[in-house]
């Protein structure tokens, strides 16, 4: 039983039939990580054995146990979570698939809620073959929000790099516009601003807001969203103390490398931030979702079922959602402390707001 402040690092699998276990492994051979926490992978004993054999990796040995009360430090620790009767199929999507994923899934996300873990990082999933009576969600993060009843949440893709917000996520782009307001966007920049403050001890967070249409409407003359609902949201954000500026043509901002005057980005759909993120941090970039109770990270990748069983995946982007669940959890404990005892001083992250910035110009600049 785990009886120190260890953090409890919770694992799910994910597809049997992608990368997920081959990350996993790759990341817990650095000994290291049993330094810094308790894994405990949300899974299968056989099917890890299976990938064990199959990548040829020699040097890694799990302790199974039955619940995560039984987790031993510095160990890489397995629950059996599925029917032993579940087939790999490297580099397909099948039936065990989706529904091992969900079983992991569930399970992991029931000892989150009772604490028995402390953060969970989730192996990618196949959003197709995961469908079921018991999930019928786009993906990981309208799951998770229900589970745990968040009514306001952000998809927050994190790296070295950038941080990048959106308003819409796993829905249609021709549904977009029409799920814009000025009360959704303005709930993601308050969970924004304080997911900064609180997960990553930035004290005065800048978030950078993207318009919806081409230069963010040219004043009218190419939609009206930025007038009815984006500008609006963003006056309001200033009113309550929100360094919120915009809105900002999404091409000229990256392309002018704004984005490294700000802490983040607030995109107003999928694609507009994720394709400018995942083409500058694909490798360890970082899906965490801000808005939550609970402390859930994911690599920023997929299946990669191509990749599967060829020992060729990179374990980056999964090592960096450890890393970034480990911190956050740190900080919280911190900020928690803080709210407490606001007069006393700590040590927090030292990514803080650079005030030489003159934000009324950054406002006015004409990218």
């Amino acid at each position: 039983m785990v009886i120190n402040n260890t953090i409890r690092v919770g694992i799910s699998h994910g597809d049997i039939n992608g990368i997920g276990y081959e990350i996993i492994m790759k990341t817990l051979l650095d000994p290291r990580i049993m330094e810094m926490c308790t894994p405990i992978i949300y899974g299968s004993p056989k099917i890890a054995a299976y990938h064990r054999k199959a990548l040829n990796i020699n040097n890694l040995s799990f302790n199974h146990i039955r619940s995560a009360n039984e987790a031993r430090l510095k160990k890489a620790n397995i629950i059996n979570c599925i029917d032993d009767n579940a087939r790999v199929e490297l580099g397909k999507s099948t039936r065990d698939g989706g529904e091992s994923s969900f079983l992991a899934l569930d399970r992991a996300c029931a000892d989150l809620k009772n604490g028995s873990i402390d953060v969970l990082i989730t192996a990618p999933i196949n959003k197709d073959n995961i469908q079921s009576d018991n999930f019928n969600f786009p993906g990981h993060t309208e799951f998770l929000a229900q589970t745990f009843e968040a009514k306001e949440y952000v998809m927050l893709m994190v790296s070295e790099i950038m941080k990048v917000g959106v308003v819409t996520g796993h829905i249609p782009l021709s549904k977009v516009a029409t799920s814009l307001s000025k009360e959704a966007i303005l709930s993601k920049i308050r969970i924004i601003d304080k997911s900064l403050r609180q997960d990553f001890a930035i004290t005065k967070p800048r978030i950078a807001v993207f318009g919806l249409n081409p230069h963010a409407g040219d004043n009218g003359l190419l939609g009206d969203e930025e007038k009815e609902y984006i500008i609006p949201a963003i006056e309001q954000a200033k009113k309550e103390g929100i360094i919120a500026l915009g809105p900002y043509p999404a091409d000229g901002f990256f392309g002018g490398e704004d984005y490294r005057k700000f802490d983040v980005i607030l995109a107003m759909y999928h694609d507009q931030g994720l394709i400018p993120f995942k083409l500058a941090s694909f490798e360890r970039g970082v899906n965490y979702t801000a808005g939550l109770s609970v402390i859930r990270t994911s690599p920023a990748h997929g299946t990669a079922y191509s990749l599967a069983g060829e020992n060729v995946a990179s374990p980056d982007s999964f090592r960096e959602a450890l890393y970034l669940a480990i911190d956050i959890h740190k900080n919280r404990k911190i900020y928690k402390e803080i709210s407490k005892n606001p007069l006393r001083k700590y040590d927090v992250n030292p990514n803080q707001v650079d005030e030489s910035v003159d934000i009324e110009a950054e406002e006015n600049q004409n990218l």
